[in-house]
């Protein structure tokens, strides 16, 4: 049984759906106080009401100045920040051949400069707290795996586990930890659009055979923000149902 979270203020980027959604349900059902973070407010107040969470903010995590505000409210609303999830993502889908330059910064900007941002943001708040937390949701895709029209994406997950790796030396001296989840393939509103053919056939080279909820990543981050996990850091969790293990389609049916 994890110590409780019960009342620690916990800051998710990029959560007004998918993933982000999730993180934020497990924590705020957890008695966390939660801030929901988005680009759009109205989006992110409906999650905090649908949810239960205690605040909502609108920010760009591409953006410095917005990131500031949200670090500013997060304390006047939570009153301080404990946990900061680094969520935020995008994933557009465009093969190298037809990306434009723009498409790329675009990514980079909101994947990679986005955590650094937020986390930079949050640093003074993470201080003051006694159980200081940074959580990033990266991906397979890059630090493990490829897919085509996926270059951008890969790489600014890839990139945001070597920002990780020196972050954690910095943050350690102040016992604030790093760590980041590797989801694989889950479940969210867009995936949900391309049909129960392409979910089934997503699922058929994953060992266990279905594909990952929300709140399996929600429950793998709740795990690093807890006290039981006060000595792990610039550590990644894959979270896959074992897609990454077999060498190829055949060996699952070996």
């Amino acid at each position: 049984m994890l110590t409780s979270i019960a009342g620690r203020a916990v800051v998710v980027t990029g959560a007004s759906k998918g993933i982000g959604k999730g993180i934020a349900r497990v924590f705020a059902r957890h008695g966390a106080k939660v801030m929901v973070v988005a680009r759009d407010g109205a989006a992110a107040a409906a999650c905090a009401l649908e949810i239960g969470a205690a605040a909502s903010c609108a920010a760009d995590v591409g953006d410095w100045a917005s990131m500031q505000s949200m670090a500013v409210t997060a304390v006047a609303e939570l009153g301080g920040i404990d946990v900061l999830c680094a969520n935020a993502g995008v994933f557009p889908q465009t093969k190298i051949e037809s990306l434009e330059p723009e498409e790329w910064d675009q990514v980079m900007a909101t994947n990679l400069k986005g955590s650094f941002l937020a986390l930079k943001a949050s640093l003074a708040a993470l201080k003051r707290s006694d159980q200081g937390r940074v959580i990033l949701t990266s991906s397979i895709t890059g630090p493990i795996t490829g897919f085509p029209g996926w270059a951008h994406y890969g790489a600014s997950k890839a990139g945001q586990l070597g920002f990780m790796r020196t972050a954690c030396i910095e943050l350690a001296q102040h016992g604030i930890t790093i760590n980041a989840v590797l989801p694989g393939n889950i479940i969210t509103e867009g995936l949900a659009d391309l049909g129960e053919d392409y979910l089934r056939t997503m699922a058929a080279s994953i060992p266990l055979k279905r594909l990952g909820t929300v709140d399996d990543i929600g429950h793998a981050a709740l795990f690093l923000a807890s006290r039981e996990a006060a000595y792990i850091t610039g550590q990644t969790i894959v979270v896959d149902g074992g897609q990454v293990q077999p060498e190829s389609l055949e060996a699952l049916n070996a």
